[in-house]
């Protein structure tokens, strides 16, 4: 199993919790990953003294070993595309991140990164690997690609 942190950042009225549900909602419609990914809505962090609980900002999947990756990017890619206005989305796993910014669409290079990223975590759950795949995981600048 791997485990990929998935985190919407909408833009000012947005609602990152609804986004956030409405993505697991699409992966368990899909019949090629519903048997293979389970999610679970979170907070990201504990709420701080003084205040109230703070709303789900966190989806937190478990990925199958039978799972494609290109699959599963695909899968996620194909989601934002249908929201009306696409949330960025931080795909996390291990200590590797990558970002989709919400104004950037899915083209082959955000694909071919996010592969990299649960290829990556994938060989480390496995024992092997570095969690690094083709390059990926060196970070680009400006904060958009995949980071230690």
């Amino acid at each position: 199993m791997t485990d990929l942190d998935v985190r919407a950042e909408t833009g000012p009225g947005g609602d990152a919790e609804a986004e956030l549900r409405s993505l697991l909602r699409w992966l368990q419609d899909d019949e090629e990953l519903r048997r293979q990914v389970r999610g679970t809505l979170g907070a990201g962090r504990a709420p701080r003294p003084g205040e109230m609980g703070l709303g789900f900002d966190l989806l937190q999947l478990a990925v199958g070993t039978a799972v494609s990756a290109g699959s599963l990017a695909v899968s996620i890619l194909q989601w934002r595309d249908t929201r009306r206005r696409a949330p960025g989305l931080t795909l996390r796993s291990g200590g590797v991140e990558v970002r989709v910014e919400r104004g950037a669409a899915g083209d082959e290079e955000t694909v071919r990164r996010i592969i990299a990223l649960l290829d990556g975590a994938a060989g480390l759950a496995d024992g092997g690997g570095t969690g690094a795949a083709d390059g990926a995981g060196t970070g680009e600048p400006g904060g958009d690609g995949p980071t230690p």
